[in-house]
């Protein structure tokens, strides 16, 4: 098949190289042009495993292209994806000014009848104020497609390679058909293409990550809860994960969840259910707690250092909201330096990939390392913020050797406290004992 990708960020990029990967001829579209430009030499401006390799094999292979002329694109294909961004705005809601724009866009530029899918992240009735505007710029006839993308960072390849459902939102049974057809490569062990309304399939990838911050926010309200009677919350999450009600998934402690669609798309939820007077309650005290959360780590090292940490030198390994990408939108890291530094403290960073980023937003105002324990180097303490694998087996040796005193504060619970108590670290992690 032809198809046309609208925006070549995370989704998009991730969409089209894959659809590339099955065969089918893909126009990338943006309207940077330096964008479009390195992305044809296989530049890729964000970290994601394996996905450069697949932009430079499928560009070579000429099924993957890109390019800024929207007009020949849209008219050169029959399907056509819009995947800009959705930004929040002030109350919250997602802001869908790009995808309205991009709307006008493919209208302006239609030629025969075309599938306009909705791969962004938008909020509810979104697909019917898209046709509102496509029937305000062209006589052509076409059809609106939801369907929201469920990557995750850090394995997005192997998530849309592989879905574990394909969800579409559709009217027409041609629309229906044709979308089947596109994805029937991606399901042949048998996971399901969910078939049904848009507004059911817009609110389906609200409501699947607004459950999971909720499981995220729930297990750390318990693991502060096992702080203050003095349980011990890797006890207690076997229990629950044992019960094939809860199971496993998402019920790890730590300093609270980041990236750029949880927080997002639980305020999105919130803002939707407002405008139809049926608050969601339960997501407001998600939300709360996950903010508080953010802190924890912080709080912690205050109150070891008797609230005086002017002066004090801290060192933190990870600042990506999670392994294997450098995003650190929301990330906890962010927010944990930004209180680092009001109180005075000199704040000494590494991250595997995240260093980039992370200069974006404080510059010369901490101190960045190529290596991990480069970093340590007469630090007070050691923050862990995300737990990449090669923090999980470090050299404690040389960890004590190189900070000024033995102190770890482990919002991943990466260690045994046990073991850390007897190799003589002052150890902290989040619900243990």
């Amino acid at each position: 098949m032809n198809i046309t990708i609208l925006g070549t960020g995370y989704v998009g990029l991730v969409s089209g190289t894959c659809f590339s990967e099955n065969g089918n001829d893909v126009y990338c579209v943006d309207i940077d042009e330096t964008k479009i430009r390195n992305l044809s030499k296989g530049l890729v401006p964000f970290y994601e495993p394996g996905l450069e390799e697949l932009i430079k094999r499928n560009t070579k292979n000429g099924r993957l292209k890109f390019t800024t002329n929207s007009a020949q694109a849209i008219q050169g294909s029959k399907i056509i994806f819009i995947a800009v961004g959705t930004p929040p705005a002030e109350d919250g809601s997602s802001d869908l000014k790009y995808v309205l724009q991009t709307a006008k866009t493919i209208a302006q530029a239609m030629n025969e009848h075309k599938y306009i899918v909705l791969k962004s992240t938008v909020p509810l009735g979104a697909s019917q104020k898209i046709s509102v505007i496509i029937r305000q710029h062209s006589s052509y006839p076409f059809d609106i497609i939801s369907n929201p993308e469920f990557l995750k960072e850090g394995n997005a390849i192997e998530d849309f390679l592989k879905p574990e459902r394909v969800v579409i939102g559709a009217e027409s049974k041609e629309a229906i058909q044709i979308m089947k057809e596109l994805y029937s490569p991606f399901v042949r062990s048998g996971n399901p293409i969910l078939v049904m309304d848009n507004m059911s399939a817009e609110l389906s990838k609200y409501a699947c990550n607004s459950f999971l911050a909720t499981k995220i926010s729930f297990i750390n309200e318990i693991a502060n809860l096992c702080e203050s009677v003095g349980a011990n919350i890797e006890h207690v999450r076997h229990t629950m994960i044992t019960d094939s009600r809860i199971g496993p998934k998402f019920l790890y402690p730590g300093t609270g969840y980041g990236g750029s669609c949880f927080a997002k798309d639980v305020q999105a939820l919130m803002a939707s259910s407002e405008q139809v007077q049926k608050k969601i309650k339960i997501l407001e005290a998600v939300e709360e707690v996950n903010h508080k959360q953010k802190e924890i780590l912080f709080n912690k090292l205050s109150a070891y250092f008797k609230g005086s940490l002017k002066e004090k030198t801290i060192a933190v390994w990870g600042l990506s909201f999670k392994p294997n990408t450098d995003d650190i939108r929301e990330a906890p890291a962010v927010s944990v330096i930004k209180k680092l530094l009001d109180s005075k403290t000199k704040v000494k960073v590494y991250d595997p990939v995240a260093l980039e980023n992370t200069k974006h937003i404080f510059e010369n105002q901490i101190d960045y390392y190529d290596n991990s324990y480069d970093c340590l180097k007469n630090a007070d303490a050691l923050l862990i913020l995300t737990e990449w694998n090669e923090f999980r087996k470090p050299n404690f040796s040389k960890i004590k050797a190189l900070l000024k005193q033995p102190v770890i504060f482990d919002g991943r619970n990466l260690f045994d406290p046990t073991i850390m108590k007897s190799n003589g670290f002052y150890y902290e992690g989040i619900g243990l004992r």
